[in-house]
């Protein structure tokens, strides 16, 4: 898959959207303009259906990933992998469990700096953006690089589910809420120009979200691979790497 690399995929379930159109509610998760994320209550997508958001999807992945040697598993274990990493990241972006009224963010629209966006970008782009610039000299490895030197073992042990199988998602969920309320949405309005005060201020928690989403990605593999043998579920990604090469954009080697 990608040389390996499964970072180079994550952005695979974005691409498919408009391909997997049932995937589209699995991105997100949202409230009745609470600070606060119920699973009974939060998850489900538009048409009522139960499990349908980020918190769900997250939950029917890894399960497909621990069933990898049930003869009767039919799933797409490639694919699973690929939305299980991306939602993984989604979950841990504070507007993506966050107000139904607002989409978002993605309704509010506010001047980065100069730049017109909307709230949802900030937190998905532009922040990360200013910073490389501001702080990395524009390059993305530095910053996650300095990310990673920040992760202390307490970070981990903090971050860290306890559950014997299934991920932590209503914790995952619940705090992204919080950090929407309390960073997010503070003191924006329509129209609003966010700048010094807003990025400062805002930086250490998209980065900290950024740490743990990978930190427990990790953690959740880990539980899935160490959990049996895994040779039919690596035989699957094997196999299936040419359609991933082509949906990732990876050349044939």
């Amino acid at each position: 898959m990608a040389e390996g690399e499964l970072a180079s995929v994550c952005s695979w379930a974005d691409q498919m959207r408009f391909k997997y159109r049932w995937a589209s509610p699995l991105h997100y998760a949202n409230t009745p303009g609470l600070c606060n994320f119920k699973y009974s209550r939060d998850c489900h997508n538009s048409k009522g259906e139960r499990d349908m958001c980020v918190a769900g999807a997250i939950n029917n992945y890894t399960a497909q990933l621990q069933n990898n040697q049930d003869p009767s598993n039919t799933y797409n274990l490639t694919e699973s992998l690929m939305f299980l990493a991306h939602f993984v990241g989604d979950i841990h972006q504070p507007l993506h469990v966050s107000f139904e009224s607002d989409e978002g963010g993605n309704t509010i629209i506010v001047h980065w700096y100069r730049r017109k966006s909307n709230l949802h970008h900030v937190w998905d782009v532009n922040i990360i953006e200013t910073a490389m610039k501001d702080f990395y000299n524009g390059d993305r490895d530095t910053m996650i690089e300095s990310i990673k030197m920040n992760i202390t073992s307490d970070a981990i042990d903090e971050w860290a589910c306890h559950r014997k199988s299934a991920p932590c998602t209503e914790k995952y969920a619940s705090e992204s809420i919080r950090l929407s309320c309390e960073y997010a949405y503070k003191d924006v309005e329509q129209d609003s120009t966010l700048e010094d005060d807003y990025f400062f201020s805002r930086l250490p928690v998209v980065e900290e979200r950024l740490a743990q989403g990978g930190v427990r990605l990790a953690a959740i593999l880990n539980k899935i691979f160490d959990a049996n043998s895994h040779e039919g579920v690596l035989e699957e990604i094997n196999a299936k790497r040419t359609d991933t090469a082509r949906y990732s954009g990876e050349e044939n080697s």
